[in-house]
């Protein structure tokens, strides 16, 4: 970690706004003080062009409701726009607004909509990977989270650059990780895939992304391992790993179709192997977290009903066009460390 960050970072904590990201307890409004809650939700909200906007102003009574909640912390889990509208500066802006409102810190993990479809010419026709520096400079560029009682974070790459917007923390008994795992098959561009009326993208930028996942993975992964160890070095109870994909799990109930080898789902692979691997080995609960297509949805889905991964759970949030939020509790007594409750905001 650079000086200046060390420094920020210091004045921060000296000042009694910043919350470590190594707490080892709860903020002290929990009465217990080995249990806490915490608040997911993302893909909203969603304003398409030409159509009236009906969720802007679901926002302000979303944030209200998690705030009243008193929870400990917000995750948003990517896609502060719809997916066919302008990947304009403003959008980060305004999200940055959002996040500014809650009252416990809020932490933001980058979805598709905000860079990899940025090159379709509905969105803008912009470069990926210029949007996505452009995230890391303007969303990545504090060692703490979003929010007015702030909290720090730990960043796998330097601020503003290289996989910044990769973080984690550990708040109680479990570790959080937060990963650009994003959809559009992770910025994967297959061969003979890249050139299409609905984009101006070349193939150079084709090549481009697809060097660029390449290389992300490797980082995600990586970062993932480092984020396993440090849970089992301190005997964490959970482990939750939060993305903006669905990377499209087999679905038990479809006997002959795998669909984890359907196409388009070929950028997660390696991903969910290691998650898989990782997991296997580890004597905590793990749980992923991804909104993405928009369906509260809570299962066990990794491996088949045969060879059930007993302590791994999924959980994908709500998203555009039902503005609402999924509630966690951890009580690392329990059996299973997490459970979850769908907060149907009043109103929305």
């Amino acid at each position: 970690m650079k000086l200046a960050t060390v420094v920020a970072a210091s004045v921060l904590a000296s000042s009694g706004l910043l919350t470590s990201a190594w707490a080892d307890e709860p903020e002290r409004d929990h009465d217990d003080s080995r249990k806490f809650s915490f608040a997911l939700w993302g893909d909203m909200p969603y304003v398409t062009p030409g159509t009236p906007d009906t969720q802007s102003a679901k926002i302000g009574p979303l944030i209200a409701d998690i705030n009243a909640a008193h929870v400990a912390f917000t995750i948003f889990d990517g896609d502060i726009k719809s997916g066919s509208s302008l990947c304009e500066n403003g959008v980060y802006s305004t999200a940055i607004g959002y996040f500014s409102q809650f009252r416990a810190p809020m932490v933001y993990v980058p979805g598709d909509n905000e860079w990899t479809d940025c090159h379709r010419k509905n969105n803008g026709s912009y470069n990926n990977l210029e949007r996505l520096n452009y995230i890391r400079q303007t969303m990545f560029v504090s060692p703490v989270s979003f929010g007015k009682k702030p909290m720090a974070l730990e960043h796998q790459g330097p601020l503003g650059g290289l996989y910044a917007e990769n973080t984690r923390w550990k708040y109680g008994d479990v570790v959080f990780v937060g990963l650009n795992v994003p959809g559009s098959n992770n910025n994967l561009v297959k061969a003979g895939e890249c050139i299409s009326s609905k984009s101006v993208r070349t193939q150079i930028e084709c090549d481009a992304d697809t060097a660029e996942y390449l290389a992300r993975d490797r980082a995600n992964i990586q970062f993932l391992h480092d984020s396993f160890a440090k849970a089992r070095a301190e005997k964490a109870v959970g482990l939750m790993v939060v993305i903006q994909a669905d990377p499209g799990f087999d679905w038990p109930e479809t006997e002959t179709v795998d669909e984890r080898t359907l196409p388009g789902l070929e950028g997660y692979t390696a991903f969910l192997a290691a998650l898989a691997t990782e997991t296997a080995a580890y004597d905590g609960q793990v749980v992923l977290v991804h909104g993405d297509t928009h369906f509260f949805k809570i299962d066990k889905p990794l491996y088949g009903q045969a060879n059930l991964l007993r302590n791994f759970t999924r959980v994908e949030t709500f998203g555009s066009p039902n503005v609402h939020w999924v509630k966690v509790n951890v009580d690392p007594r329990s059996r299973n460390v997490f459970s979850f409750e769908p907060m149907i905001v009043p109103g929305n």
